[in-house]
């Protein structure tokens, strides 16, 4: 790959190094010391995330030495505004890892072949989960958190094809409402406030911190919901198949890295937060301070039956709705075998979260059926 020269933490940046060689491939490259030490060599790869909380893992684990410590040199790129773009700057060759959740569906079926490695918001053990989204109306809406009914026939902001549509989707069929009872307005997070305040939408529905921060900047706007376990979130860590496949040893060592950081970040959510300010532009501490109790939740990087049902469920969602197209196969998608072998021999990583149901436990030669992963993973 011909990559674009990304972003680095200043701080982590001091120090030259020269690629010498493409050891790996795929864009992955070796890096020497340049003063002709006998430094270890570290393997270059670049990395993209997208502006939001809940995919703070990557800049963390940068920030942390996470990297560093599985012999890896991971180049930031400048933040995305969506997953969208960051799934483009991958096609392009400009990153070799993103962070995506369902505009990975469309990609697939628009012929990028990408494959999911490991999740940086989601969860093993449940099919639901979704603690970082929320709903939030603006002053005079006539919507009341007492009578969700009351979202009948509103105009309620979300990004189409993303997260936070699914999340309208799975609230409106819990509360039995026919998605057609209400106007769904296509908007970009950063231009909900303003909407809001302008009466052009009566409700946002957006993942953190956003609805944190409309709570700041639009007076006597009101959270109507958070979370709810009306939809699962599916959060992953992404990456060609050709990458994968040439890059197996770098996958690996990334995925534990990774997880590092999310173990990190649990047992640590208020310098997380502190961390958000610094990578996030304009992030306030008390915004990020809030927000951060809710994605310590979701920072479940572990792969189970329950994530290929999360997916699924979410791709019929989409389907039903005429965002994608139906017939999307999971299997195809999901590489198991590095997290895997990841939980395996790091079990210090994960073992303060909830435990994987017996049923629920898969490895590399796992082959998804739904009815019983459905079975095996509790609703919420």
């Amino acid at each position: 790959m011909n990559h674009r020269k990304p972003h680095r933490a200043a701080a982590l940046a001091a120090g030259a190094v020269m690629v010498l060689s493409a050891a790996c491939g795929g864009g992955a490259t070796v890096d020497d010391d340049a003063s002709g030490g006998t430094a270890p060599q570290l393997v270059t790869v670049d990395a993209g995330y997208v502006s939001a909380v809940d995919q703070l893992g990557l800049p963390i684990a940068l920030e942390i030495g996470a990297f560093e410590e599985q012999g890896l040199d991971v180049r930031l790129a400048q933040p995305f505004p969506t997953g969208v773009d960051s799934l483009n700057a991958l096609q392009a060759g400009e990153v070799d890892f993103v962070q995506v959740g369902t505009p990975a569906i469309g990609a697939v079926q628009r012929g990028l072949d990408v494959v999911l490695l490991g999740n940086y918001s989601g969860s093993a053990s449940k099919r639901a989960i979704d603690d970082t989204m929320a709903v939030v109306a603006r002053p005079g809406s006539g919507i009341s958190a007492a009578d969700l009914a009351t979202l009948r026939g509103k105009r309620i902001g979300v990004s189409v094809g993303s997260i936070n549509h699914l999340y309208l989707i799975g609230l409106l069929n819990d509360l039995q409402i026919p998605v057609a009872d209400v106007e769904i307005v296509n908007t970009a997070p950063p231009d909900m406030p303003v909407a809001l305040q302008t009466s052009g939408l009566d409700a946002a529905i957006v993942w953190d911190p956003w609805p944190i921060t409309i709570r700041q900047q639009v007076e006597g706007s009101e959270e109507i919901v958070r979370g709810g376990g009306h939809i699962p979130y599916v959060g992953y860590i992404v990456a060609m198949r050709e990458f994968v496949e040439q890059n197996p040893d770098v996958v690996q060592r990334f995925l534990v890295a990774r997880a590092t950081a999310d173990k990190w970040m649990r047992d640590n959510p208020d310098e997380a937060a502190e961390a958000a300010t610094r990578w996030l532009p304009g992030t306030e501490p008390a915004v990020a301070q809030e927000a951060m109790q809710y994605n310590v939740a979701q920072l479940d990087p572990r792969f189970s039956a329950c994530n290929y049902t999360a997916l699924d469920t979410v791709a019929q969602m989409l389907a039903e709705q005429g965002v994608t197209q139906p017939g999307f196969t999971v299997d195809d998608r999901f590489v198991p075998g590095p997290i895997t072998t990841v939980m395996a021999e790091r079990p210090d990583l994960f073992d303060d979260l909830p435990p994987i149901p017996e049923s629920a436990r898969i490895d590399d030669g796992y082959t998804y059926d739904r009815d019983a992963a459905l079975a095996a993973c509790p609703a919420a």
